[in-house]
């Protein structure tokens, strides 16, 4: 009789054996108790301060919400991601949702980010960061060089948060020539160095690059003013899109009501936001921000908390959809 077991003095037994007679399995057992993470801020982190890490009362249970939400945000994405920032009617924060948006993307995750004026009309989103260069679309078009990432650097400006920017046409001429081929070019060459790509469209629908625009987005962000007027634009944009064979697309769309001036809205946001939710996949608020109403360079660390926040949120649920681009969709691109 072998009082080691069967396997003589081994009584795990061999790989893949399991003695009914024993306990579970080394990895259905947690042997490690996982250290309870120390507090960042508030009296928590105080109190841990104070006692030199022997009282550890642990994360609030808003920082472990905001550490779930910072990890959907963080979700991977395969290839590239391309989201096109919507409105009919201008002056609702169609622009500042784009660079509120991607600055999130970028200063909170690790791969590139970059947002792209598709404005036919003298877009103002190359405004919104500090320009590090006169390249327009068109410079980047025209660039037979382009092999690294660094050759495309040379024609983005980029801002405080990582996030860079590919400037419009300056030319009101040359801007309203750019055409819905030149954009699928551009696309071509900013999906092979970048993993999200914003696109900050026009106020209208049928400029000659939107065609593009909207054949390549994997999802649309529809930005509105909590006002009956752009929700009516909202609205006709939703119809325009599900009448033009972009069903799909309405479908898993993001409306954004963006507050352009301070205060309580007369409007039932909340009323509103359940409107477009029998549409869209989701309805996010983004309150008015004293930073982001200036016009000018955007600078995270000067936006307000509320804001930010309402920002991660956006960027999360856009995450979400991370999962669902098909692998093969890219083939194309590189014939």
């Amino acid at each position: 009789m072998n009082p080691g077991g069967p396997y003589g003095g081994y009584p795990m037994g061999p790989p893949g054996y399991a003695d009914p007679q024993s306990g579970p399995a080394l990895d259905e057992v947690a042997l490690i108790r996982k250290a309870r993470r120390p507090p960042s801020r508030g009296w928590r982190r105080a109190v841990h301060t104070i006692s030199a890490g022997t009282i550890n009362p642990g994360e609030s249970s808003a920082d472990v919400e905001y550490k779930r939400l910072l990890e959907r945000v963080n979700r991977p994405v395969r290839g590239d991601y391309r989201i096109a920032v919507l409105s009919l009617k201008g002056g609702v924060g169609k622009t500042t949702t784009t660079v509120g948006l991607g600055s999130t993307f970028a200063s909170l995750r690790g791969d590139r980010v970059i947002a792209v004026d598709a404005n036919p009309d003298l877009g103002t989103l190359a405004q919104r960061v500090p320009q590090q260069t006169r390249s327009t679309v068109r410079d980047l078009l025209a660039d037979t060089n382009v092999y690294r990432y660094s050759d495309v650097r040379a024609h983005t400006s980029q801002s405080p948060s990582r996030l860079e920017v590919l400037a419009s046409e300056r030319d009101p001429a040359m801007a309203e020539a750019f055409s819905e081929e030149e954009y699928r070019g551009v696309m071509r060459i900013l999906q092979r160095f970048y993993n999200i790509i914003i696109t900050d469209c026009g106020t209208g629908l049928s400029h000659s690059a939107m065609g593009g625009v909207l054949d390549l987005a994997d999802a649309i962000i529809l930005v509105s003013s909590p006002a009956m007027d752009g929700a009516r634009s909202a609205g006709a944009t939703l119809d325009w899109l599900a009448a033009h064979g972009y069903a799909h697309l309405v479908s898993r769309a993001v409306v954004v009501l963006s507050s352009s001036r301070p205060g309580a809205s007369t409007i039932d946001t909340d009323q509103l936001g359940q409107h477009f939710l029998t549409r869209c996949r989701a309805v996010h608020k983004v309150p008015f921000d004293d930073h982001l109403s200036e016009g000018a360079d955007v600078d995270l660390d000067l936006v307000s908390k509320q804001t930010r926040r309402a920002f991660a949120e956006l960027a999360a649920t856009i995450a979400d959809d991370f999962s669902s681009v098909p692998t093969d969709r890219d083939e194309p691109f590189y014939q």
